[in-house]
């Protein structure tokens, strides 16, 4: 474990790039409230070869977990946790995102009708249980009896929401089922993947490079037909996305172990240009695919895969310029709660939705609808973070 380079144990720009891409995602899930949307901002149809601004956060989100991943790592070392310790805790992580992504996956398509409790009811509830079990408690002896007792609650809670529910069709209702992993699914999936490889890779930037390739040549080669000969693994094992998530999170950790490399020998200028240089690269290769598969999200084409991927060491080598070498993060501070508490803030949307719709709670056409619409989507989003960091500070923060 000693082969781990720690030319720093955090980099604020990726709070802060992560922070803002938060935010970006609670506007765009927000879109759905709106009428008259520009298409550019929505998602694109999946027979499309098209990409809206809404086809891009979630990649870039995913390349975020990679840039995070090697200090992640690297900090567990630094404490001296053992290769076997960090491995459990990537574990505990990805249960905790899987878990999570199947319960939101089938709230999405459950029905209230002869359930024991009305859907957004579950839903509120749901949110809670996930607060319950994952929230970071204090480190008090003496509450600890406290602390377990309400996580074992929120888990109670699951198994009661689980046990109570209905999906599927009313004539025809049917029980929890993996339809798609959700977004936090694909993230536990992807991050799993990527962690456990960093792991044993260490900080080789050849091996973490042919890694984040092996994924990218897994996706195209999957576009390609030329997986054929692994069909019947296909329902029972397989790359999510077809190597297309890890594909994004491997690139964010190849960007992270670049930096390690160039950073101890003050070479920032260096590594910005590297970061930019991939990116050119990626968007190269993302639009010469293009005619082959077109562009695609809910496809999870290799254009797609080269070109978000580009977008985000692109961005990424901005975000580095701005915050780490120019020094300039005032600006974000009213977004910081979503750089350090994500998984808080992308859930608190959830409970909002649910309670407008129990009380029937609607803004007026005018103010859901075009520019006064993205504004209103915008302000939401603020407020969410906003919220984040209030209740952070009054002692409510998951962590996985």
């Amino acid at each position: 474990m000693q082969n781990f380079k720690t030319p720093s144990l955090r980099l604020d720009s990726i709070d802060i790039f992560r922070a803002a891409t938060m935010f970006l995602m609670i506007f765009v899930n927000d879109l759905w409230s709106l009428e008259g949307v520009p298409k550019w901002l929505e998602h694109s149809e999946a027979a499309a070869d098209d990409m809206g601004l809404s086809d891009v956060v979630f990649p870039v989100f995913l390349f975020i977990v990679g840039l995070s991943l090697p200090f992640a790592v690297t900090n567990r070392v630094v404490k001296g946790d053992s290769q076997r310790t960090i491995l459990i805790h990537i574990l505990e992580r990805t249960f905790a995102l899987l878990l999570m992504g199947v319960f939101l996956v089938n709230y999405e398509s459950m029905f209230s009708e002869g359930m024991l409790l009305p859907k957004y009811v579950w839903g509120i509830l749901l949110i809670t249980a996930f607060f319950l079990i994952w929230n970071v408690y204090p480190k008090n002896p003496e509450k600890t009896k406290l602390f377990t007792g309400l996580k074992i609650i929120g888990y109670l809670l699951l198994a009661f929401l689980a046990a109570i529910y209905k999906g599927g069709e009313v004539a025809n209702p049917s029980w929890m089922e993996t339809h798609w992993w959700g977004i936090l699914g694909l993230i536990g999936w992807s991050y799993l993947l990527c962690a456990v490889a960093y792991l044993f890779l260490k900080d080789n930037l050849i091996l973490v490079v042919a890694a984040w390739i092996f994924f990218v040549a897994f996706n195209i080669a999957d576009f390609a037909g030329l997986l054929g000969f692994l069909d019947n693994t296909r329902e029972y094992f397989w790359i999510v996305g077809s190597g297309s998530m890890p594909a994004f999170t491997m690139a964010g950790v190849a960007a992270s172990a670049i930096y390690m490399k160039y950073q101890p020998k003050g070479k920032s200028q260096l590594f910005i240009l590297v970061l930019v240089g991939l990116g050119i690269i990626c968007l190269v290769y993302g639009f010469a695919l293009r005619p082959f598969w077109g562009i695609s999200k809910i496809r999870a084409t290799p254009a797609w895969v080269g070109i978000c991927s580009g977008i985000g060491f692109i961005v990424y080598a901005f975000f580095y310029w701005l915050v780490d070498i120019k020094n300039t993060k005032k600006w974000a501070l009213p977004l910081a709660p979503a750089g350090t508490a994500t998984l808080t803030c992308y859930l608190i949307p959830y409970i909002w939705y649910a309670v407008i719709t129990i009380f029937g709670i609607s803004l007026p056409p005018i103010v859901r609808t075009g520019m006064i619409g993205l504004v209103k989507s915008l302000i939401f989003s603020l407020l969410v973070i906003t919220l984040t960091g209030i209740i952070n500070r009054l002692g409510v923060k998951l962590k996985i």
